[in-house]
């Protein structure tokens, strides 16, 4: 027995070494039972739960813009659209991004607004008092410092996606918006997409039984981003390993699997490939041969009820665009790409049904909610309309005084995932276990649901 204790104490000694290297500093873990441990940090006085927040109704949502870029200004365009709101002002480090932007408020028959320009003039921007909300599309390692500015300013925050680089960003945003009470949504629109709508009510409806495994994904080959070489984005893949961009897949089957509202996310296993691409990458646009990023990454999380969330990224490999969503359940199957799949064991086993029959299928479980602004959300556009009915969901929720779809708590688990994957990938894909960002309230929903009147 002292032979075989002996030489596991030795591993653990090995492993406990290399979690404290690889771990950044910010973050406070430990070795338990085989997993690397982050700890939950107690919540500080004067902070309250976010679970099911509801605010202040608003009649009129007041919204600023910080960050006009390519999806800020696609957003300012979308919120023009929109009935009981109003664009007060718009920020971006560009004048010429903010000149365009009023042009196209004007030409859709809406007031000017005020314009920031500067690093740091989205300080003066939070600090009015004419703002609701503060819609944040920067680039990604902005993305927090601006939202929790705004939060503490004591505006709701929405934030374009990953909401959070770190897991201190992570905590930085669930603090922010406990201790203010505020909503901080991270704006992932694939949640609103509509085949992910229909199956996410099906799931709901029972139509495949108990959903036990779900795999989602970021599948694009970013070949125009690579020959960019001012894209930021390529140089953030090639300094950092794993899942970098996670949230796109693994948004919408969290909310089938009701993560937080009845079950969370419990541990997480990741393994990558050699950066093949990558590497050529690196050497063509840095003439550097480092890139931390492998081509392909694969997170394997366990929840608490023991259920199983795939989740994969590649942005290297010449291959289909492909976000996955697959759902296995004991009664049924669903998958989306590279074509749209419907099992149900009721009607007919294992064999997909006819497009006919699953096309009448998604038309029956289409929530309520978007039956009346489909049309206005093809016509709108972005991304096929799952943008706009992503932002019209976030007004009715202010309008109404009603929680929001996507809570800070889902902004940080799902944001986790990308420097989670990273510190199991530096100790030999060891487990890590995921933060409980709501504090021991995962079970307190009953259940992942759209809020209605």
């Amino acid at each position: 027995m002292k032979k075989l204790l002996y030489p596991a104490f030795l591993v653990l000694l090995i492993l406990s070494f290399s979690c404290k290297k690889t771990v950044p500093a910010s973050v406070s873990a430990h070795i338990e039972d085989g997993y690397i441990v982050l700890e939950t940090p107690e919540r500080e006085p004067g902070q309250r739960s976010a679970l099911a927040m509801k605010c202040e109704p608003l009649d009129v949502v007041r919204v600023a813009f910080v960050g006009i870029g390519g999806r800020g200004s696609a957003a300012v365009y979308r919120w023009t659209k929109l009935e009981g709101v109003d664009i007060v002002a718009l920020c971006d480090l560009e004048q010429n991004k903010i000149d365009n932007a009023n042009r196209m408020l004007e030409e859709n028959g809406c007031h000017m607004a005020e314009g920031y320009v500067g690093e740091e003039a989205y300080k003066d921007l939070c600090k009015r008092d004419d703002i609701d909300l503060v819609y944040i599309a920067t680039d990604w390692l902005d993305h927090t410092p601006i939202a929790v500015y705004a939060l503490n300013n004591g505006k709701h925050a929405a934030i374009e996606v990953p909401a959070a680089m770190t897991i201190k960003e992570c905590w930085d945003l669930v603090n922010a918006s406990e201790r203010n009470q505020r909503h901080c949504m991270m704006l992932e629109n694939c949640c609103y997409d509509f085949f992910e709508l229909s199956t996410l009510n099906m799931a709901q409806q029972g139509l495949f039984g108990e959903v036990y495994h779900v795999e989602g994904a970021y599948l694009h080959c970013l070949a125009e981003v690579w020959d960019n070489r001012s894209d930021w984005r390529i140089f953030y893949n090639m300094d950092h390993r794993g899942d970098n961009y996670p949230t796109h897949g693994l948004g919408p089957i969290c909310q089938v699997l009701n993560i937080h509202r009845g079950d969370r996310m419990d541990y997480l296993v990741a393994m990558d490939t050699p950066a093949y691409y990558g590497s050529e990458a690196a050497k063509k646009y840095r003439n550097e041969d480092r890139c931390e990023e492998g081509d392909h990454t694969i997170s394997l999380i366990q929840t608490e009820k023991k259920k199983m969330i795939e989740v994969q990224h590649n942005v290297f490999s010449p291959r289909p665009y492909s976000r996955i969503h697959q759902l296995t359940g004991t009664m049924g199957f669903a998958n989306k790409y590279p074509t749209e799949q419907i099992s149900v064991k009721s009607m007919g086993g294992h064999e997909a049904l006819s497009k006919q029959i699953m096309d009448s299928l998604l038309m029956t479980y289409k929530p309520e909610f978007l039956k009346g602004i489909e049309e206005k959300a093809k016509k709108v556009g972005g991304h096929g309309g799952m943008d706009f009915i992503m932002d019209y969901r976030l007004v009715y929720c202010l309008h109404n005084g009603l929680p929001i779809d996507e809570d800070v708590y889902d902004a940080a688990e799902w944001s986790a995932v990308q420097e989670l994957s990273r510190i199991s990938l530096e100790n030999g894909s060891m487990p890590v276990k995921f933060p409980d960002f709501t504090r021991g309230d995962w079970n307190v929903v009953n259940g992942f649901s759209y809020a209605t009147r």
